[in-house]
């Protein structure tokens, strides 16, 4: 039997990997489909290369500007390989006859048929009879079982390939596996860069997220040796193709849903720069909020919003960029636009003198809108994902944020972190609450008053009824922690001080 172990050059992946070889390995005679969907630059088709290179499988991936005759005149060269026939024996005219004749030959394979078709949004474009070919197929297969073929359709347009298993389309109820790939968590980024200082793993986490694709197209400087050289040299670098503007642009002209890509760019825009409801960002562009619910609702079955609900209220939900090169571009090199692409400046003062000017005009809106918000996201991550290894209740439940009216000092405050206990449900009376804490991206260290500040949102929320008997008071920084602070929690099992070392497991 074929040895499914995951090869070394994957990095991290294992839960994605087990899922998938489970798939491949399942021992039913009958046909089975398998969905995998991720933004481009998160693996896909390395992890499913390395899939069908282990199990001897087939593998084809669509070319975006390729037509229908040239597909599958590919398609019938990778067929013809598989089965071990010189090029050009096979030729077929109809994707009913490739497919077929493509499960047929995997289904002569001893074990593991696997059949991998990457990028298939591509080929639905001029070919969009072939889910409903597959699912003939597929259909007649169950009827009478036999071919033990393992189908992975892949994509990166999420929209179209969620929408494959919705509604009366074709496919729908059909796939055992709807494997959504992510981008790896902040600690995994940091390892798979190999960056030494948890501060610049911060700042890299917060223009490219974790991507594992603009690792190879960064290419050098290594980001040890200078944050904001490296940056200059990448995302503020017109003449490389990780440069955010070149980058944003082709990640947008992926998702076939965006035809005006103005209206995205200018709402894109809006949300970047503190637009984070419907209304607020129908003001900031001068239209009405309705006209914003379809580009909203592309823009979130794309993965780059997200819409964040308080997790304690019932209000409308807070709308943010989910990808953090988008949000650089819009910020950052958006503005700077002009002056970044313009070749006399960068002749006259040099490219690094054009990048530093840049960065250093830029740095506030860096700090503020970029680097501010992401160290909040990555405080709500790490108490989602490695929490349990340091809170008294161990894992906790739903991880957001929440905003809690003083009515004494007719206010309201923000709570950066929130978590509550595993079972407990969001936006009900009297919630069970683990975790309350504030991360704010401050220079100097937190000191006694953060934690004072703290000890007032869980009297507030214990008078709104919540119970915050077992609440941990978690304070994060960038910056370590003023010595009356640390004596203060030295002595409480209630107070959890977080800096990045230590969210970064160093």
């Amino acid at each position: 039997m074929r040895d499914l172990t995951k090869p070394t050059e994957v990095v991290d992946r294992d839960r994605e990997w087990g899922l998938l070889t489970d798939f491949v390995a399942d021992p039913s005679p009958a046909m089975r489909l398998g969905i995998v969907s991720g933004r481009r630059r998160y693996g896909k088709s390395y992890l499913l290369r390395a899939l069908t290179t282990v199990s001897d499988g087939f593998y084809f991936t669509a070319a975006r500007e390729e037509g229908r005759v040239a597909a599958l005149r590919r398609f019938s060269q990778v067929v013809s390989e598989h089965a071990g026939l010189e090029p050009g024996n096979l030729r077929f005219d109809d994707w009913h006859t490739a497919l077929t004749n493509a499960i047929r030959v995997c289904s002569r394979q001893r074990e593991h048929r696997v059949l991998v078709i990457d990028e298939l949004p591509y080929l639905i474009q001029h070919s969009p009879e072939i889910p409903g070919i597959l699912q003939l197929l597929y259909d007649d297969d169950q009827q009478q079982p036999q071919t033990g073929v393992r189908i992975v359709l892949c994509g990166s347009a999420i929209s179209v390939m969620h929408e494959i298993l919705s509604g009366a389309k074709a496919l729908r109820g059909r796939a055992i596996v709807d494997l959504r790939l992510a981008a790896f968590d902040f600690r995994t980024s940091r390892q798979f860069w190999d960056i030494d200082d948890p501060m610049t793993a911060l700042q890299v986490d917060a223009t490219l997220g974790g991507a594992p694709g603009y690792q190879p197209l960064a290419g050098r400087p290594s980001p040890n040796n200078g944050f904001e050289r490296w940056l200059g040299e990448t995302l503020l670098n017109p003449g490389r193709a990780v440069y955010s503007r070149t980058e944003a642009d082709y990640l947008l002209r992926e998702e076939p849903k965006i035809t005006q890509s103005s209206t995205y760019y200018d709402v894109l825009t809006a949300v970047a720069q503190g637009a984070h409801t419907q209304s607020n960002i129908g003001a900031a562009l001068g239209k009405p909020r309705t006209a914003l619910t379809q580009p909203l609702e592309v823009l979130e079955s794309a993965g780059y919003i997200r819409r964040d609900q308080d997790l304690l209220r019932r209000q409308h939900p807070i709308i943010t960029l989910a990808d953090p090169v988008i949000r650089f571009n819009q910020l950052i090199a958006v503005p700077m636009a002009a002056t970044l692409e313009d070749g006399a400046a960068a002749a006259s003062i040099g490219r690094d003198g054009v990048a530093q000017q840049i960065w250093k005009t830029s740095a506030p809106t860096y700090r503020s809108k970029i680097l501010g918000p992401h160290f909040e996201h990555l405080c709500r991550t790490w108490v989602r994902i490695f929490g349990a290894d340091h809170l008294p209740g161990g894992l906790p439940g739903p991880v957001g944020t929440t905003e809690v009216a003083d009515r004494t000092q007719r206010t309201k405050h923000e709570v950066d972190v929130l978590a509550l206990h595993l079972g407990s449900r969001p936006q009900t009376a009297h919630a069970d609450i683990s975790v309350i804490g504030e991360a704010k991206a401050t220079i100097a260290p937190r000191s006694a008053g953060d934690l004072e500040r703290l000890e007032h949102l869980r009297a507030l929320l214990t008078d709104l009824g919540h119970d915050t008997a077992r609440s941990t008071l978690a304070l994060f920084s960038l910056h370590g922690f003023q010595p009356d602070l640390q004596r203060a929690a030295a002595h409480r099992d209630d107070v959890l001080l977080l800096d990045l070392p230590m969210m970064y497991g160093m």
